[in-house]
Formats: C-alpha cells, structure tokens, sequence
C-alpha cells in the first residue's frame, strides 16, 4: 500500500459514515456538561461545574484525537483500501462505543471508555504496520505503535483508579499524545519524523476539517432542538430556541466566508502541505470546542431563559463564541497569511459584556452573544460585496 500525496478524492461514504457517530458523541459530551452546569447557585456547585467542565473537555480531545488520526491516515493512504476501511470500522465502532460511555466516564463506564479508546488509537499503527510491509513509513508506524501502548496503559490503569488519580493519568496520556504528534512521534533509538516531509492529500484532508466542522454545528442544532422540544411552551424558551438558531447560521456564514470555503486551495498551494494540515488540525479543535460550549450555552438558555446567568454559565454563553471567533481567525491567517479586523473587535466585544452579564437574564446574554457573530456576519459581506474573490495565499 503506498501514499496517496497529491491525489485528491471526496470522502467516502464510509468516511461520512464514520462522522455520523460523533454527531452522537458530541451530544453525549454536551449532556454531561449540561448535568454539571444545570445546577442551583451557590459555591460548591460552582467549583463543581469548573471541574466538571475540565472533565468534559478532556473526554471531548479524547473524542477529537480518534476523529483526527483517522482523518489524516485516510489522507496518506487509499481509503478505498481493504485495510484503511478495517481501520475506519474499527475507529467508528470504538467511537460509539466511547460516546455512549461519556457521559459516566469518571464513575462507572470509565474502563469501557479507555478500553474503547485504546483500541481506536493503537489498532491505527499496528494495522499499517501490516499493511505497508517493507516501505519506510513502517518505523513511523512502529513509532506510534510504541507511543499508543506506553500512554494505553495510563489510559487503562487510570479507569481502574478512582475520580481524581484517573483524571491525572488520562491527562498525562493525553498530553504525551498531543506532543507525540507535534514533535514527530519520538522514541528514544528510533528517531523522529519531519512533519514537513509528510506526503498527504492535503486537498481531502481539508474536506474532512470542513465536514466534522459541520457535525459539530450539526449538533448544536440537535442539542437545542432536543432542549425545546421537551417543552414548546413559552414566549422565554421560544425566542432561546430562536436565538440558537440564528447563532448556527451566522457561525456557519463566518467560517464559510471565505477562508473555510477554500482552505483545500490554500493547503494545495503550501509548500509543506503536511505543515498547514496540522495547524489547522488544531485551529479546527478550538472551533468544535467553541461550538460545542456554545450548544451547551443554549441548552442552558433554553431550559433556564430568565434565569442570572452564573459563572460558569457565562463560559459556556459568552466563552463558545470567543473560542469560535478566535479559532476562525487563525484559519483566516493559515489561508491568506492575514486577519481581519472584525474577528478582534468581535472578541473583544464579547468579552467587554461579560462584566455586565451576570446580573442580566440569560437570554439577553444569549442576544448579546448573536448581536456580536451577525455583525462579523455581515462586516463580511459587505467586504466581499463586488470585489474579485481572495485566492488563498498560505503562509507556510
């Protein structure tokens, strides 16, 4: 089997297949973040909903971390492969799996949910390591086979600890495996890799950023549908649901225009198309994050509209869109080498509410926040209005 670099194809039907499961596993992360949030005031809860929110988002880079490795190996490889679809099936059944154990990962689920990772993770290199035979891509699989069993065990021994020392090992694995990545899966005796040096079909791998960008603004549609729909009733919950609406469609209208539109152009265009798939493999992280608070922001607004907003509420309401808007500016940078204006002010905005917005009902915090992403909505329209379209100009 050899890599596909410079060849471009759509995802496949598996492929999409695959990212239907974690429509399903980000609501599962919005439903557990919901239950530490949806809390009476008072500082005890609210210690608790911090450290239930640092929880959430560990299980949801866990969640991120399966998505992207199997992203980019069907982007160095054929995924109509017999083995790259063995390794697809694999990492969509071990996802399922992990999101039906999020929600009560650090109670009683939390070995099905290692387990289930463990597998998506290390079943990746040590298939290719079959697949590939004698080429010299084998001894970066190896490597990351290595990397994959060393941070399995934390992973393993951690759901077998209770809350807190399993936090702690889960975080450490982790983190080895986010910097395995960036520093080229080092292994004392078997060197490292250059990522620039990677061969990909950077233009496929773009597609696959743009379409779990669209899951995860798919299922903050879904998480607030579910939320009104348990109770249709009432001026407060309607104009919530109304308002988690419009949010979506603005966040869809700033990321389409227009660096999320061509960014298979600008990664077709980089020198190191490798270099520019990781940057936005992180840029596109901080998005989902931001995407998947704001859905959890409005589940809240739409359960409680009238309610003050708490702190950690103000996170989910205000913080999603920062994360979001400031995401999107680091796309636009890694498409035209550039930012535009409206992306700072828009954050800056946001954030010179937050002093204000605890003493108002929710569901002003929650306009507030669309008032903001409609007007970047529209600076963006107005800045493409009759102009040639910007072709990408990538600064790697």
């Amino acid at each position: 089997m050899e890599p596909i670099a410079g060849e471009y194809g759509g995802a496949t039907f598996l492929e999409l297949f695959f990212d239907l499961v974690f429509v399903f596993a980000l609501t599962r992360i919005s439903t557990r973040a919901f239950e530490d949030l949806a809390l009476e005031p008072g500082g005890g809860q609210a210690w608790m909903a911090i450290t239930g929110g640092g929880k959430t988002l560990l299980l949801l880079l866990a969640l991120w971390g399966v998505w992207q490795g199997t992203a980019w190996t069907t982007s160095r490889y054929d995924p109509q492969h017999i083995w790259l679809q063995t390794i697809v099936m694999t990492a969509l059944v071990a996802s399922m799996v992990m999101g039906v154990a999020i929600p009560r990962a650090f109670t009683e689920t939390g070995l099905m949910f290692a387990i289930a990772y463990v597998i998506a993770q290390l079943s990746r290199p040590l298939i290719l390591l079959v697949a590939l035979g004698p080429h010299p891509y084998r001894r970066l699989k190896l490597r990351m086979a290595i990397t994959f069993t060393a941070t399995g065990v934390l992973w393993i021994v951690g759901a077998l600890l209770p809350t807190n020392p399993r936090v702690v090992c889960w975080v450490g694995a982790l983190a080895v495996e986010y910097a395995a990545v960036r520093l080229g899966w080092p292994v004392p005796g078997l060197g490292r890799s250059t990522m620039s040096k990677w061969d990909i079909a950077g233009e496929h791998l773009a597609e696959r950023y743009q379409q779990f960008f669209l899951v995860a603004l798919g299922e903050t549609i879904l998480v607030a549908g579910f939320a009104y729909s348990t109770d249709p009733h009432g001026a407060g919950r309607t104009i919530a649901f109304a308002l988690a609406l419009a949010t979506a469609i603005a966040m869809w209208r700033i990321y389409v225009q227009r660096a999320g539109q061509i960014l298979g152009e600008a990664v077709a265009k980089a020198r190191h198309p490798a270099t520019i798939g990781r940057s936005a493999a992180d840029t596109h992280a901080v998005m989902v994050i931001g995407l998947t608070a704001t859905a959890i922001g409005y589940e809240l607004v739409i359960e409680h509209p009238s309610r003050h907003l708490e702190p950690a509420w103000l996170a989910m309401v205000i913080g999603g869109p920062v994360l979001f808007l400031a995401g999107r500016a680091r796309l636009e940078y890694e498409v035209f080498a550039r930012v535009s204006p409206s992306r700072w002010i828009a954050i800056l905005a946001l954030l010179a509410l937050t002093p204000v917005l605890p003493h108002a009902p929710a569901l002003l915090a929650a306009a507030g926040a669309l008032v903001v992403l409609a007007a970047v909505g529209v600076a963006d329209t107005r800045r493409a209005r009759g102009d040639t379209a910007e072709a990408a100009a990538p600064p790697f």
